[in-house]
Parts: C-alpha cells; sequence; structure tokens
C-alpha cells in the first residue's frame, strides 16, 4: 500500500466532524440512578480448565435477579441456573475501563471436571418496571489431555475485543477528552469489567460492518451496522469483533459440519507457550488485530515446531503488552507516547512494521494489516467485487472448487473480501503475483488470491457524511511511525490488497485467509468459500500423517 503525505489541513485537529464518534452512542456504564435498570456481569478470568471455580462479578439495581450460564454454539446448551438472587448496585470507578470495576464476586460456579472445552455465556437477567432486561458475559473452559482431544482447536480473539470494548467509557480508539468528537483512545483497559452490548451476542440478521449493497451512480455509501447499533442501543463496536460477529458463525458452521474444537483465549497463548502443543491445528477467526509478543512467540514455536495454522481472519498490525498478571492490556500506538518506549523499544506498543520493534507481522502470520486494508467499509471501495480473485487455482486450497485463474469467490452480496484485510508489498510477473519480501514476508509466501484495498474512507461531502475509518488517521500513523523512514512502498496513493496466502513456518504450514469477513462465506453458505474452508482444515489437521 502507498499513502500521499499528510497534509495539515487533513489532521483529525482541523478536520471535520464527520466520524462516527461518540455522540452518536450510548457508552455502557453505571449511572448512579437506582431508578434505571441495569444489570451487568463479568468472569474473573477469560479461560479456565475443568474442575476449577468461575468467580463471577454482578452490578444490579434490581432487588434480585437470576442467571444462566449457556455452553455456546450449532446447539446452544443450558448447564446451569440460579433463580432469585439478592441483587446489589455497586459503586463503580468513573475509569472501570482502565482499572477495573471492582465489583465483589457475587456468584461461583465450579465448573465439572468432565466440562466440554467451549465458549460459555454468563445471562443475567431481572425485571423492572413490566419489563425484562438481560446482559450477558463470558468465559472460556480450554481442553484436558485426553484420548479423544480435538486436532483443531480455535483461539478466540480477547486482545482484540479488549481494545474494542467501550464498556465504561473509553477503549484503544475513543472515550477521552472533553470534546466527544475528538476521539481520544485510553492506552490502558482492564479485563475486569463487563463486554460491551453486542460482542457475545446479536440478534440473527444483525448488519456487519461489510456493506453487501452496491451503492448506485451517486449513492452516498452507509455504515448500516453503525446506524442499527445506534437505533438499537448497541455498542458501536457490536459489529468491529469478538465472538458473535466472527468466532460464534465459524464454530456453528465447524459443528454442523462434524468439525471437533477444543477453545482457548489469545491471552492462553500469552500465559501458557505450550498451549497450542497438543493440536494439530490452531484456528484463528474473524478480527484478531492485536498481539502481545508472548502470543506470537507461542504460534511461531507451535508452528516450528510442526504445528499449522489456519488463520481464517484479517487485519494483523498492533503490539500490545499485558500487565498486573493479565488484567490489564497497554496500547499506546507510539514509541514516543509509550512510557517504556525507550526503555523496551521492541516491545513498544506500535505497530509491529514500525521500525523500533524489527519484527514485522508478517513473519508469524504471512500477510499484515499495513499492506492492506478496508474493502466494502463505509466509502472504502463501496462497488468492489467483495470477493477474492483467484491467481493460482491449482494450489491445493482450491482443490475440488472449480475455480479458474481470474474467477472470483466470495463477491457481494456476500463479501468475504471486505471491511479490514492483510497483504503484503507485491509485484506482478506474467501474471501472477509475487511478494517483494520487502516488508519481512517469508521467502516461502505464495499469493494465491487478492482484492483491492484502500488506507481509508475518504470525505467527499465536506464532512456531511459520517465515515468510519477516516484515511487521515492511517497517513498520519505511519508518518509519526516511520519518520523520515517511511518505506518507498508506503509513498504514492493509498493502495494496498488484501490477500489469500500459505507459507512454511519451520515444519508447519499457515493459510492466511486475509480477511475479517471470510466467516461471510460460511454464514451464507458459499460453495467456493465452504469448499476452501474444508480443504484446509482437513489438511492442516492432519497429526502426524503426510499432508
Amino acid at each position: 500500500m502507498t499513502f500521499t503525505p499528510l497534509p495539515e489541513s487533513a489532521s483529525p485537529k482541523n478536520g471535520p466532524r464527520y466520524a462516527w464518534s461518540v455522540p452518536h452512542f450510548r457508552i455502557e456504564g453505571p449511572s448512579g440512578n437506582p431508578a434505571d435498570p441495569e444489570i451487568w456481569c463479568y468472569a474473573g478470568r477469560f479461560s479456565y480448565l475443568p474442575g476449577e471455580t468461575v468467580d463471577i462479578h454482578v452490578h444490579t439495581t434490581a432487588d434480585v435477579y437470576d442467571i444462566t450460564i449457556v455452553r455456546d454454539g450449532a446447539t446452544p446448551i443450558k448447564v446451569w441456573s440460579r433463580e432469585g438472587l439478592k441483587g446489589k448496585a455497586h459503586p463503580t470507578p468513573v475509569n472501570a475501563y482502565e482499572v477495573g470495576c471492582g465489583w465483589p464476586v457475587a456468584v461461583s460456579y465450579a465448573i465439572p471436571e468432565d466440562c466440554a472445552s467451549g465458549f460459555y455465556l454468563v445471562i443475567v437477567s431481572m425485571e423492572m418496571g413490566g419489563r425484562r432486561y438481560e446482559r450477558e458475559g463470558f468465559f472460556v473452559v480450554r481442553g484436558t489431555d485426553r484420548a479423544d482431544r480435538p486436532r483443531h482447536v480455535l483461539v478466540l480473539s480477547t486482545s482484540t475485543m479488549m481494545a474494542y470494548n467501550d464498556w465504561g467509557g473509553a477503549n484503544h480508539y475513543r472515550g477521552l477528552g472533553d470534546d466527544p468528537y475528538t476521539e481520544i483512545p485510553s492506552p490502558v483497559l482492564s479485563t475486569q469489567r463487563p463486554v460491551a452490548r453486542g460482542m457475545l451476542r446479536l440478534p440473527v440478521g444483525a448488519p456487519r460492518a461489510s456493506s453487501p449493497h452496491t451503492p448506485k451512480l451517486g449513492e452516498v455509501p452507509r455504515h448500516e451496522s453503525y446506524e442499527w447499533a445506534h437505533t438499537y442501543g448497541y455498542s458501536r463496536h457490536a459489529a468491529d469483533a469478538f465472538w458473535a460477529t466472527y468466532e460464534r458463525n465459524f464454530a456453528v458452521w465447524a459443528e454442523k459440519h462434524g468439525y471437533a474444537l477444543d477453545y482457548l483465549t489469545q491471552h492462553d497463548l500469552h500465559e501458557d507457550p505450550d498451549c497450542l502443543a497438543p493440536y494439530a491445528c490452531a484456528v484463528f477467526v474473524g478480527h484478531d488485530e492485536y498481539w502481545t509478543w508472548e502470543m506470537r512467540d507461542t504460534v511461531d514455536a507451535f508452528a516450528k515446531a510442526g504445528g499449522n495454522v489456519a488463520r481464517f481472519g484479517g487485519n494483523f498490525i498492533w503490539q500490545v503488552r499485558l500487565e498486573d498478571d493479565g488484567k490489564r492490556q497497554v496500547c499506546y500506538r507510539l514509541q514516543e507516547a509509550d512510557p517504556r518506549g525507550e526503555e523496551m523499544p521492541t516491545r513498544t506498543t506500535t505497530a509491529w512494521d514500525a521500525p523500533c520493534v524489527g519484527r514485522p507481522g508478517a513473519l508469524t502470520m504471512g500477510l499484515t494489516g499495513t499492506a492492506g486494508c478496508y474493502n466494502r467499509y463505509g466509502t472504502a471501495a463501496p462497488r468492489s467485487s467483495g470477493g477474492f480473485t483467484v491467481y493460482r487455482p491449482n494450489h491445493w486450497i482450491f482443490e475440488n472448487t472449480d475455480l479458474n485463474y481470474g474467477d472470483v469467490f466470495g463477491a457481494a452480496p456476500i463479501c468475504v473480501a471486505a471491511f479490514e484485510m492483510d497483504g503484503v508489498d507485491y509485484t506482478f510477473r506474467h501474471g501472477l503475483p509475487y511478494p517483494t519480501h520487502e516488508d519481512g514476508a517469508p521467502e516461502t509466501l505464495e499469493i494465491l488470491a487478492m482484492a483491492p484495498a484502500v488506507a481509508g474512507e475518504i470525505d467527499k461531502w465536506n464532512g456531511a457524511v459520517p465515515l468510519g475509518a477516516p484515511v487521515y488517521e492511517t497517513i498520519g500513523f505511519l508518518h509519526a511511525a516511520f519518520g523520515d523512514q517511511l518505506p518507498e512502498r508506503f509513498k504514492g496513493e493509498c493502495y494496498g490488497s488484501g490477500m489469500v496466502a500459505t507459507f512454511q513456518q519451520g515444519e508447519g504450514e499457515v493459510f492466511n485467509g486475509g480477511s475479517t469477513e471470510w466467516v461471510n462465506g460460511l454464514i451464507h453458505r458459499d460453495p467456493f468459500t465452504e469448499q476452501i474452508t474444508h480443504n484446509v482444515l482437513r489438511r492442516l489437521g492432519r497429526l502426524g500423517e503426510d499432508s
């Protein structure tokens, strides 16, 4: 992707107030008024082993409330419930997004020793004024060492969920400052708070960040997911990250097709370097934008030792740190803003591709978000095909798909190649794309399919149309992160490409679908996307067999 210099008029300080910012949405958090209907919860940790106890923290203005725990998936299963529990509202720090809520433990749940690995919803409900209110938390139960352990493990994107979770007033994107139109992020976020409404549960048919509608001549592209969230009281980021939009759709499809899955979180990768070792294939789905150094170490070591990686996701960009025993996530985005940036430059919380880090994102996943990124997202390439164009049809991922050179799969209205995508710097020779390797792309990387992408949305309406990702944000960050070391590939127009690719990582093999919206093809039963997904899971899920 290449970028023009950043003009002063394009900065957030001087630009028009057109983003989908705080004034458009109600940010969740206690009001302090006992007459307001409020109920929220969170578990003390993101993941547990069978036999451990989950401590659940609850705040409610109701006198009594109910709680239900459900293993979510193709067929949700209620595993535990209690009714008529005594409710209590608790003081909550105004900066709970940063320091945590500090609510006491309300309920403890002992996980059975034979509990199935999975994603568990904690649903709390109350009645007030003749209406019933529900909110939800979650925890993950990890797999145990057993003879029938699945070959695939689904790793949930908890760090990206953390970055987008605006419960309590702020996230890594916005929420601070006196002017609600000036989007000032919180660099420190706490795990000890509820998850914003919509990230864990969404009604069927809720709009996604990708747009299936192709605008007609003169028609203004829209952000339907933001409009919907504003109308129905969901978080602005409901469609941006985590379970309800991404991993759940993959898990439901996989279960229906007979794939057994164990579950982990990104935080498990950080805390337990051996957590992937028992599996043949680690699966990542949707939006996994934020990673710690240790998380990458775990994936790299797994692949180099012969494990395989299947990534049906996109937007691999940021390094974060975990502090306070994993209860706080830190991301300052720029080295000079990070108080530990000079002390530990390689661990500073900026983009992986920044010179100070020295560990390009493409080394782990083959592709990186700085070479994408947006497609079929508001005004960003709104009339593109929305699908991937095939360039190497003889590759094993395309077996039994009947796809030919130049064919497109997953096009609009399905939109497999949409929202945020990953790629690498590339060139064409004899009609085929090849990585230049100037950005750290692995030597064995093969680009199999491509879709156009842009750095962000350009304002053509002088501030009259809300934008989700103004292009000045990306341009400004790159100029700040690279300074006078701005690579040639970032000079010029704001264009890039999303890609589907594979490469060898040591003894292991890595597939990268390069798009947050890969699951659209599974939701809509696109036969090409489904067959490719089968090919990847079957090949990479072979444990100790020839591939």
